[in-house]
């Protein structure tokens, strides 16, 4: 099901974000939105994600089109994509899901149901899998476009209780370099963005610092390593506007608080 919230045309392509919550998803289809692209954003709650479409749409008068999305399942994958691409080619895809929210207290091997481990797995890289394939064939022909996962700082390093999130994200970080060897002489940058801490909400971080996500957090402390998503969406920004002869794989995003992990 797909519900537009459209206010003007975009001489651009189709900006998809897959993985829109309050935080750092939101911030990077408003970004993408901004700069005039026309945005896809695609969630597995419809009726949030509905109200995030209106919200884009009216700050930034845009085109935003809300399209309900389960990242572990295929035919959802594809029924999903064949409403981005009847928006029209594909120039820009950002792969941001999660399975669920991550829990602070690490959780034992031995307590973690294997539908659990299977489904973070699903989705952190069978689902990038999936949305990569649905985008790839255009952007080839075109001899252009922007695919930029997100990780985080388990895409490094094994942490102990957390060995769902750490094998996903693990994997897509090998999908995102596989992909970049294959198909950036082709024409198709696909960056790596690992962010290294708490991705808070948007107004939490305009109070901390006066500035203008969705992805998880390991930490003991609620502002330790904060980052602002509309301040990582910068970033992901400039990753697709980088001129081809200087692109960038993969880069790692903290605060200037943060402890290295």
């Amino acid at each position: 099901m797909m519900r537009s919230t459209a206010s003007s045309s975009s001489a651009r392509g189709i900006a998809a974000i897959v993985g829109v919550g309050p935080k750092l998803g939101r911030s990077i289809a408003r970004n993408f939105a901004h700069h005039g692209y026309t945005v896809a954003i695609l969630a597995r709650d419809l009726g949030r994600l509905s109200r995030v479409a209106e919200e884009i749409a009216r700050e930034e008068k845009a085109q935003v089109f809300a399209i309900r999305v389960d990242c572990a399942d295929s035919k959802s994958v594809r029924d999903a994509f064949e409403g981005v691409h009847s928006l029209g080619f594909v120039e820009v895809l950002v792969y941001n899901a999660n399975y669920q929210p991550l829990s602070p207290k690490p959780v034992s091997f031995r307590n973690i149901h294997l539908d659990t481990f299977q489904n973070s797995v699903a989705v952190s890289a069978v689902g990038a899998f999936h949305c990569a394939q649905q985008v790839l064939t255009g952007m080839v022909e075109r001899g252009k476009g922007t695919i930029l996962f997100t990780g985080c700082s388990a895409s490094l390093n094994g942490i102990p209780g957390y060995s769902q999130l750490c094998c996903g994200k693990f994997a897509l970080r090998a999908l995102a370099q596989c992909l970049a060897r294959e198909f950036q002489p082709q024409g198709v940058h696909i960056a790596h963005v690992i962010i290294d801490g708490v991705v808070a909400p948007p107004s939490y971080c305009r109070g901390k610092s006066g500035s203008v996500g969705d992805e998880i957090s390991i930490s003991s402390r609620e502002d330790e390593g904060t980052v602002d998503p509309d301040a990582v969406a910068q970033t992901y920004w400039h990753l697709h506007i980088q001129d081809r002869t200087a692109w960038t794989q993969e880069i790692d995003l903290r605060s200037n608080t943060a402890t290295f992990f």
